[in-house]
């Protein structure tokens, strides 16, 4: 093994400190590892909206972040993308024509600003 290959494996090794109240681990320096999710909060307007009416996903992250939802309805998939406001909001609108009443619709949320993402969802029930 040369110098730089053992740096390389010497460098992706946690280290454990023990101290008189436990141990400690820390992890590698890497930017994987120092790098955190991207905030991500997402709810409905209205979780049980009727047949041909418009329920918003309302989503809170980061300031201008870009933003991907994803419902998922029994038969198709509809996605919309968005940016966060400057207080790190936004508003995406369902329209609900004649979904299967009683199937929950999970819609997935993505975001992403820079390198950082983050993700989460939240879902409604159509009825007629």
């Amino acid at each position: 093994m040369n110098n730089v290959s053992r740096r390389t494996a010497l460098a992706s090794i946690a280290v454990a400190i023990i101290t008189p109240l436990g141990v400690t681990v820390t992890a590698p320096a890497d930017a994987a590892s120092t790098t955190r999710p991207l905030p991500c909060h997402a709810s409905m307007s209205n979780s049980r909206p009727a047949d041909y009416t418009t329920t918003d996903v309302r989503v809170k992250t980061a300031a201008r972040a870009a933003i991907t939802t994803i419902a998922h309805y029994r038969t198709v998939n509809r996605k919309y993308h968005r940016h966060a406001n400057g207080a790190g909001r936004a508003t995406v609108p369902y329209y609900i024509s004649g979904a299967t009443p009683g199937y929950r619709v999970v819609v997935d949320v993505y975001v992403s600003k820079g390198t950082r993402r983050g993700s989460c969802s939240t879902s409604f029930i159509p009825h007629r």
